[in-house]
C-alpha cells in the first residue's frame, strides 16, 4: 500500500491561516491531506499539522480563522506601516537566517548565535506563550501526543542542534508545537526537559528531508520564490536539496506553494495578524482550484 506523508512549512500567523485554508479547500475538492500516514510540521506548519493529527476535520480546518473578529481599526492619523517592514528584531533574525542558509559558516554555529539572540530578547513570558497554545489544544493531558504519525521541529537555543519531536520523545504536543513556533525575538524560547528551544525554521522553513520513508510526500511551502526576499536563492537551493533527499529515497514529491492570489493576500509580513482572514480565504480558493490536479496522486 502506498504510504503518504504531508510536510507543512513555517510562515507565522498568516501562514497558519493560509495553510488551513489550502487544506480545507483541497479537502472540499476531494483531497483530504489529513489522512496522511505521517504529518510533519515546522513552526506554523507544526500548529496546523498537530490539529490535523489530533483529528480536526480537514474540510473545516479554516472555519475558526474565518470566524475570528476583524482586527480593530487603526487609530485615525496613525500611519499604515510598510508591508515589507518586519516587526521588532525580525530584520536582525532575517540576516542571521540568510547566513545560515548560505552555508558560508557552520549552520549549527549560526543557529547557536540565533539562539543567543532569542535568549536575550525581550518577549512575552514563557508561561503566557504556552498558555496561548493551550487554548488551541484545550482538554489534552499535559503529555498528550497524537496517536497518528506526527512530528514537529525545533532547535536547541544553546547549541543550535536540530531537534525533531516525535511520540517517542515523551514530550506533550502543546509544548512541542510551542517550541517549534518560538520565533526568536518575537516569542520566548520554550523549556523542555531543562533545555530551551526555538523555532525549527531556523534550520529550514520546511525540513522536508525528515519525511523519508514514504511513497508520496506532499510538501506545502508558505514562502518561496520572489516572496522569500533577499534569501530567495539560498532558500530555493535548500528546498531543492531536501526534496532530492526524498526523491532519492524513492518518494514521489508534490510541492505546493501560494499562487498569485494567495501571495497578494498574504503580503510580505507573515506576522501581520490583519492578513489572516484574507490569507485563509485565498488558501481556500487555491485548494479548491488545485484539488482535481492532486486527486489522482493522493486518493487511494
Amino acid at each position: 500500500m502506498t504510504t503518504r506523508a504531508l510536510v507543512l512549512g513555517g510562515g507565522g500567523p498568516v501562514g497558519i491561516a493560509w495553510e488551513s485554508g489550502l487544506i480545507a479547500g483541497l479537502a472540499q475538492g476531494g483531497v483530504d491531506l489529513g489522512r496522511a500516514d505521517f504529518i510533519m510540521g515546522t513552526s506554523a506548519g507544526s500548529f496546523v499539522g498537530a490539529r490535523l493529527a489530533l483529528g480536526a476535520e480537514a474540510a473545516t480546518l479554516v472555519d475558526p480563522i474565518l470566524a475570528e473578529p476583524p482586527p480593530a481599526p487603526r487609530p485615525e492619523g496613525q500611519a499604515k506601516p510598510a508591508d515589507a517592514a518586519p516587526p521588532g528584531g525580525l530584520s536582525v533574525l532575517a540576516t542571521m537566517m540568510a547566513e545560515a542558509q548560505a552555508g558560508v559558516r557552520d549552520p549549527q554555529e549560526v543557529r547557536a548565535e540565533i539562539g543567543a539572540f532569542a535568549l536575550a530578547a525581550q518577549t512575552p513570558d514563557e508561561a503566557t506563550f504556552i498558555q496561548s497554545f493551550g487554548r488551541s489544544f484545550a482538554g489534552l493531558p499535559e503529555g498528550a501526543w497524537p496517536e497518528r504519525g506526527f512530528a514537529c521541529s525545533a532547535v536547541d537555543a544553546l547549541t543550535g542542534e536540530f531537534k525533531l519531536w516525535t511520540k517517542e520523545s515523551g514530550v506533550g504536543v502543546t509544548r512541542a508545537v510551542a517550541s517549534s513556533c518560538a520565533v526568536p525575538g518575537i516569542y520566548p524560547p520554550v523549556t523542555i526537559d531543562g533545555r530551551r528551544y526555538i523555532d525549527g525554521g531556523m534550520r529550514s522553513t520546511l525540513n522536508a528531508d525528515q519525511a523519508v520513508g514514504h511513497d508520496l510526500v506532499v510538501v506545502v511551502q508558505v514562502r518561496g520564490g520572489a516572496t522569500a526576499g533577499a534569501a530567495a536563492e539560498a532558500m530555493a537551493a535548500r528546498v531543492e536539496k531536501e526534496l532530492d533527499v526524498l526523491r532519492k529515497d524513492g518518494a514521489k514529491v508534490v510541492l505546493i506553494g501560494p499562487d498569485e492570489g494567495s501571495q497578494a493576500a498574504m503580503g510580505l509580513n507573515l506576522m501581520d495578524f490583519r492578513k489572516r482572514a484574507a490569507a485563509a480565504r485565498a488558501g481556500l480558493a487555491q485548494g479548491l482550484a488545485q484539488a482535481a490536479g492532486l486527486k489522482a496522486a493522493w486518493v487511494r
